[in-house]
Parts: structure tokens; C-alpha cells; sequence
């Protein structure tokens, strides 16, 4: 579960990278759709922290109950 968790987080990364690299392709000709995906990109970028953030808690979580 842990490895499953670690993988989503690197997931969100990935995608934040994707999101910001279209933003800059399209900020010349669509400057409406880039905004809308560097608003997706800071949501990955947030989802990456908070879903860490919990996985560390459940990880410490699981240590202090063995």
C-alpha cells in the first residue's frame, strides 16, 4: 500500500509537469486555456503535498501501533 501511495504522489508531479509545459506551448495562441492549465498544475502540485503529507501520518501512525 505504501509503494501504491508513493507512486500516485510521483504521479501528480508528472502531471504537474505535463500541465505547466502545455501552458507555456499554448500561452501565444490560447492565453484562456493556459491559465486554466497552470490552475491545474498548482492543483497537482497541492495534491502531491497533502496526499504526502497523509501517507507520512499513516505511515508513523502504523509504526506506533506495533
Amino acid at each position: 500500500m505504501n509503494k501504491i501511495g508513493r507512486i500516485f504522489e510521483i504521479g501528480y508531479l508528472i502531471i504537474s509537469v505535463v500541465f505547466a509545459y502545455e501552458s507555456y506551448l499554448n500561452w501565444t495562441q490560447d492565453r484562456t486555456r493556459s491559465y486554466v492549465l497552470l490552475f491545474f498544475t498548482a492543483l497537482a502540485i497541492f495534491m502531491f503535498f497533502f496526499k504526502r503529507r497523509f501517507r507520512i501520518k499513516r505511515e508513523a501512525r502504523l509504526r506506533q501501533d506495533k
